[in-house]
């Protein structure tokens, strides 16, 4: 049959090998890539991975500013407002505008995704924070806050779908896993970032306006920084094998942005590892533009599963519910700091914040997989001993304490940074950016359900009862990632999509 001049050639596939969960049963052939031994500078892999994830610091400071800001607008003496009495859906709206403007910005970077890019997707989400942050911050009535609320969401939506694609696609593969984790070290960061400042503005007059304004900065910074990073190369790839421009001009481009982003010591091999990712994309076949059929049948359907699944089952073990019921565990337990939920939180967040840590400094040597059947089994355990101190050990407040600190903490070494790994790094290139807001949809969808539900559930059944349900379906996650989640560790993402789809 005769070659097509427009498509790369294949190279040589060397090397055949087969592993549980990585390979289907027909052995196909490993991609022969030498990622192994590929030179990359930590000082240029610093800005690359910063300025998305400074998107994933705001995300997180929101959280933290927000549950504070509240009690400031509520305050008849510090809200400096003459609309503070807000009824409670009122308030759950401005809790929420955030979660429900997240839900519209997934379902916008379905579309647009692929056509804008990783970086430019980036940019759109740094202006719609900065935008929905001073419409928050100066808003003079309750409707134009919900609106300021909702178009910062919707740059929470684009930012969390674009910022682990950028990273992940740009990342040298010896620290892609560490990297994508660190992300969500940023967002734990940024929700301590916010519990903090809005402790020490919560007694300021109209304190919740100076919250809200206080992520400006930074979303100034994050779209500056991005505007300056160059697109990413397997973006600019995909654009190429899939005939949306010109092959020559792309390949060139894309050879000069991988130079700027490995730095130096990559300048005489960019235009190899160029060639070698044009020809992996063409033998696991992304010269065809995915439709919408498609994405539920085959590799696609696969990676849904995988990614979807995943994110779903870090909302639905309750994650929400149990940071809920944070503060009274504590107060039962006789913490003096218990009196002060801002002060929970930002104990909390410091757990949070050093678990994550230690996901970062390990998930590229222990992989992906022992830490999630690690981290969950940790929280099944956590959750059957919280429903079990609501229903028969209400006198020991000790192990409802043990439990909460367990859960935090195996949350934070698993799903918290593995569930954003692995959606980021699971779906084919052209499948990516709508597969990952597919993800996205799931995971804020998810977040909303557990969390509107939760009261009802807990007036119905008891908060023990609602906890040994969440206990359940951990096991279930178990199960779910012990036969369906890969070990993605080491792997290229051309190599995920030939190995593990």
């Amino acid at each position: 049959m005769a070659s097509d001049p427009e498509r790369p050639s294949l190279p040589s596939l060397e090397k055949e090998g087969k592993s549980s969960r990585e390979i289907r049963g027909d052995q196909e052939p490993l991609l022969n890539g030498n990622h192994e031994s590929d030179n990359y500078s930590i000082y240029a892999a610093i800005l690359p991975f910063l300025f998305p994830a400074l998107g994933g610091l705001l995300y997180g400071y929101d959280i933290g500013a927000t549950s504070c800001a509240t009690i400031s607008i509520e305050s008849e003496t510090l809200s400096g407002i003459s609309w503070y009495d807000l009824s409670s859906v009122e308030i759950g709206l401005i809790s929420s505008g955030s979660l429900y403007g997240a839900l519209i910005g997934s379902v916008l970077a379905f579309n647009v995704a692929d056509f804008l890019g990783r970086r430019r997707e980036l940019i759109l989400a740094a202006m719609l924070y900065l935008v929905g942050a001073l419409i928050t911050a100066l808003a003079p009535d309750f409707p134009i806050m919900v609106i300021g609320r909702l178009v910062y969401g919707i740059g929470i939506g684009l930012a969390m779908h674009s910022a682990p694609m950028y990273i992940a696609e740009t990342s040298p593969t010896q620290i892609r896993g560490r990297l994508i984790s660190l992300k969500e070290f940023f967002i734990v960061l940024g929700m301590v970032g916010g519990y903090g400042i809005g402790s020490l503005l919560v007694e300021t007059v109209a304190g919740w306006r100076y919250m809200f304004g206080a992520s400006t900065p930074l979303a100034v910074v994050t779209g500056i920084g991005m505007w300056w990073l160059p697109a990413s190369p397997r973006w600019l790839l995909l654009r190429a094998i899939q005939g949306k421009g010109n092959m020559q001009e792309l390949k060139e481009t894309a050879i000069l942005c991988l130079k700027r982003l490995r730095g130096p010591s990559f300048e005489n091999t960019a235009c190899d590892q160029v060639d070698e990712i044009l020809s992996e994309l063409a033998y696991v076949g992304e010269e065809k533009e995915v439709t919408l059929g498609e994405m539920f049948h085959g590799k696609c359907l696969k990676a849904l599963t995988i990614g979807g699944g995943l994110v779903l089952f870090q909302q639905i073990t309750g994650q929400p519910s149990v940071l809920y019921y944070a503060s009274s565990i504590l107060q039962t337990a006789g913490f003096s700091a218990a009196s002060d939920a801002t002060r929970v939180s930002i104990l909390l967040g410091l757990l949070k914040l050093i678990m994550t840590g230690v996901a970062v400094l390990v998930v590229d040597r222990v992989g992906r997989r022992p830490l999630l059947l690690g981290g969950v089994s940790g929280i099944v355990i956590s959750l059957f001993l919280l429903g079990s101190y609501y229903i028969f050990l209400d006198d020991a407040p000790a192990v409802a304490v043990v439990s909460l600190l367990l859960y935090v903490g195996c949350y934070q070494l698993s799903f918290g940074p593995i569930g954003w790994l692995m959606i980021s790094e699971i779906f084919p290139l052209r499948l990516r950016g709508r597969g990952l807001s597919m993800a996205v949809l799931v995971n804020f969808g998810a977040n909303a359900l557990v969390t509107f539900a939760f009261s009802p559930l807990e007036d119905l059944l008891g908060a023990g009862i609602v906890f040994y349900i969440f206990g359940a379906i951990a096991v279930a996650s178990l199960f779910f990632i012990f036969f369906v989640v890969p070990e993605t560790k080491g792997l290229t993402l051309e190599e995920i999509e030939a190995k593990c789809l």
